[in-house]
């Protein structure tokens, strides 16, 4: 009996093997002549997407569901136990001396913002290149954000240009730690301390880097977290947290995030809810023993990236400085043709994405303050080259090595 051909609707063991050995990957049944990519009759495109959340979290599925589960039927909704062991965790796994879960990235910055007493006729000074969080804290507490240019080669704020920007009405600086690689703090620590400004340290894109060996968060006054899904510790919803060496800071900033009350129905302040509900405090509590080993395959992946990509005009970003590693959030290039390159990215089924096409001073809601196209050049250049690539921990070596092949190939 001749041997029977493999079904247009279902894969042979062969074909099963293969994806398993390779996966993600789509595969297209044919019998073409041209032969690339063959596989006993089968073609495979290998598809590479900008982020895929979906590995992550089949990975740990019983256990997540277990986490939830377990708050669930316990009730734990709003705060509580799940909560408190997920920010002594968090403490203890990465060196803080107290950390407060919020329900939310940008309820900290906002926190923050009001832990500083800013306020109208307040200025304060912030780079234009980052997610627009960054500066809401700032709007509403009736300050206003005065952006300065950032640094071509790490894209976080420039120390030279901070205190040129500088007035009597200049009250504090947010300093992003853009992509998960630390800011340089000492220089701008040294400017906050001669003029007396109050520092927030925005770690949304930086849980578990260190400059110069200190936790982000640590230097400046206060710092803040995200954990919105996509963060490289990330929720199955909104989450974020605040922290600081200031026990001043922090008591203040358990009191606000509930109501400004230390006792149920008693309130010492015009405070917020900003309260951390229980399944995201479970669930991070499951992912965060993880983030260690993602955090290293991030740094691994960029570094292929680093010693992989020859396109000719090409910036690729620095790798480690005397500030410290980056942990990677993006991998974030520069190309005169962007756009171009993209397209030819999505053309061998590569995604990327835009991060981020409009700098801050530029946008709709901020107009009024008088930062014309032009007056913030490197920021503007990054926001009309920059795209970032795939940088996940899941990614297979052979899903980077056509991200650089591709790349390298346009």
């Amino acid at each position: 009996m001749p041997p029977s051909k493999p079904s247009v609707g279902r894969r042979s063991a062969r074909c099963e093997s293969f994806s398993r050995a390779f996966s993600p990957c789509s595969w297209k049944y044919g019998f073409a002549a041209a032969a690339k990519g063959r596989l006993d009759g089968f073609l495979y495109v290998m598809k590479v997407p900008f982020l895929d959340l979906s590995l992550q979290h089949r990975a740990i599925r019983e256990q997540a569901l277990a986490a939830l589960t377990a708050t669930y039927d316990a009730t734990r909704f709003c705060l509580g136990k799940d909560v408190e062991d997920f920010e002594a965790a968090f403490a203890r796994t990465l060196g803080y001396p107290q950390v407060l879960g919020l329900n939310s990235g940008t309820s900290p910055l906002h926190l923050a913002a009001a832990l500083a007493g800013w306020g109208p006729g307040d200025e304060v000074i912030a780079p234009p290149f980052t997610f627009i969080s960054t500066v809401w804290g700032i709007s509403y507490v009736g300050a206003k954000p005065v952006f300065v240019d950032i640094e071509k080669d790490t894209f976080n704020l420039d120390p030279a240009k901070i205190e040129a920007a500088i007035t009597p009405r200049t009250k504090g600086i947010v300093a992003v730690h853009l992509f998960g690689r630390p800011a340089k703090l000492d220089a701008i620590m040294a400017i906050a301390r001669k003029h007396g400004l109050f520092v927030v340290e925005d770690c949304a894109q930086a849980v578990g880097a260190a400059y110069m060996e200190t936790p982000v968060g640590l230097t400046g006054d206060v710092g803040t977290f995200s954990f919105y899904p996509t963060k490289n510790l990330g929720g199955c919803g909104e989450g974020g947290a605040l922290v600081s060496r200031s026990d001043v800071l922090f008591a203040k900033a358990k009191l606000l995030r509930v109501h400004g009350s230390g006792r149920r129905y008693y309130h010492d302040h015009v405070g917020f809810n900003f309260r951390m509900d229980g399944f995201q405090g479970a669930l991070l509590g499951v992912k965060l023993p993880l983030l260690a080993g993602w955090t290293a395959r991030r740094r691994e992946i960029a570094e292929r990236y680093r010693a992989g990509l020859r396109l000719a005009d090409l910036q690729v970003p620095a790798g480690a400085g005397p500030e410290g590693q980056s942990v990677w959030h993006q991998f974030t290039v520069l190309h005169p043709r962007r756009d171009a390159l993209r397209e030819h990215l999505a053309s061998k089924d590569i995604g990327s994405d835009l991060i981020y096409p409009v700098p801050l001073h530029r946008q709709a809601c901020y107009q009024d303050l008088g930062q014309a196209e032009g007056s913030l050049p490197v920021a503007e250049r990054a926001c009309a080259t920059c795209v970032s690539l795939p940088i996940f921990p899941e990614l297979t070596e052979a899903q980077v090595d056509h991200v650089i092949a591709s790349v390298n190939a346009f």
